[in-house]
């Protein structure tokens, strides 16, 4: 069955967004799904109009944002929507699984509507609330009750909806959508890719990384992310542990704001920008301890976050903040540490402890791994697709087109 995807943005745009878009869609066609993917303008330039990707169509919408609000939006579904009509008939999608923000979502219930098949709209995250912490609104705000209005709209109206964590379903039964037609779809992680393997000790010599334990961050910077609090934490975590040195991977809005703050720290802060995801692995077998110090809002409250997947199938240490969307995540003491959010006594406790007692380390991320492997692979996690495309579309869906 071909079930077409309506993408904010895509590999080779580097983002846990892309990340875990591109993994839906590799584990669906193992699956013996078809995958199609339509990405929207805010994917930005491509090298064709049609590419494949890992074996998978994907569809590139063209167009410039404009600079007059409202109208932006409505251009840019306008052309979403005839990009996915065009692309649903020809390749004769029997769903259309939107993946917000609703810009994705409305383009996409209107096709499916008049070409009579389902549609599932995906939520990653409420969009209102990424944006208070992006500083484009403030909670409360005209545009964020507008932005929360529609998307609230496009889930009462999706023939289904997925979430990608238990809170997130609370939330949209709170706001009346039928709890029946929610699903949770976790993030989840190729546990055959990230597996325990050993440093890459050529990487290490690149980046300077032959002393003492590192802490390393892998991810975008984004503000909830508490990076800057990380920072924060780097001179008493050094009076506790002399040689530790903090290693962060990506980027992001907070670039270069993180850097100004870092530049005072000298080499005890190691800034690698961001990598090709073939290399990811590499920069996690460098860390001794992988840290997620997230601030505590609602947005870190609902959504579970990617990264520290990856690190515990890995076999990594992580230490988290005791936030709902981390809690889902992590059990403290048996697959990471949990520390009170924004407490900077606790966070450098839990580093220098785990930093210094490799056989605590040792234990974290043996159990982390066994976790995964048992809960998280996304072939598990994508049967559960198989199973809501088939009660949308009908039985028999894997031999069709």
């Amino acid at each position: 069955m071909t079930v077409l995807h309506v993408l904010d943005h895509s590999l080779p745009v580097m983002s846990g967004y892309s990340t875990r878009s591109r993994n839906i869609m590799v584990f669906q066609k193992a699956a013996g799904l078809r995958p199609v993917v339509v990405t929207s303008p805010k994917h930005g330039p491509a090298p064709a109009l049609r590419e494949e990707r890992d074996g998978i169509p994907h569809y590139r919408t063209p167009g410039r944002a404009g600079r007059v609000p409202l109208a932006r939006e409505l251009a840019q579904m306008w052309r979403v929507a005839r990009r996915v009509r065009d692309v649903a008939r020809a390749e004769g999608a029997r769903v259309l699984h939107a993946h917000s923000p609703v810009l994705n979502g409305l383009p996409a219930l209107w096709v499916a509507r008049r070409l009579g098949i389902p549609v599932v709209y995906e939520a990653r995250a409420f969009w209102e609330d990424a944006a208070v912490d992006h500083g484009t609104t403030r909670e409360g705000s005209l545009r964020y009750r507008v932005s929360r209005a529609l998307e609230t709209f496009m889930f009462k109206r999706a023939d289904a909806v997925v979430t990608i964590a238990q809170a997130m379903r609370e939330e949209l039964v709170q706001r009346g959508v039928g709890a029946d037609r929610i699903r949770v779809a976790p993030n989840g992680v190729d546990t055959e890719w990230f597996r325990p393997v050993e440093r890459s000790h050529a990487l290490a010599q690149r980046l300077g990384l032959n002393g003492g334990p590192v802490v390393g961050f892998i991810g975008s910077f984004y503000h909830y992310e508490g990076l800057r609090f990380l920072l924060g934490a780097v001179p008493a975590l050094r009076e506790r542990v002399p040689d530790a040195r903090l290693l962060l991977v990506g980027g992001g809005e907070e670039d270069a704001a993180l850097r100004a703050a870092a530049a005072p720290l000298g080499d005890a802060v190691i800034f690698a920008g961001q990598v090709p995801f073939s290399e990811v692995r590499d920069f996690y077998s460098l860390t001794d301890v992988f840290v997620c110090p997230r601030r505590r809002m609602r947005l870190t409250e609902l959504v579970t976050p990617l990264k520290p997947l990856e690190a515990m199938a890995m076999g990594r240490a992580v230490v988290a903040s005791d936030l709902g969307g981390l809690a889902e995540l992590i059990e403290h003491d048996v697959t990471g540490v949990l520390v009170p959010a924004e407490s900077r006594e606790a966070l450098v406790d839990a580093l220098a402890r785990l930093a210094r007692d490799g056989s605590a380390r040792a234990r974290l991320g043996t159990q982390a791994r066994e976790a995964m492997v048992r809960e998280r692979t996304w072939p598990r996690i994508i049967q559960r697709y198989v199973d809501l495309y088939a009660g949308l579309a009908g039985p028999g869906i894997m031999g069709k087109a």
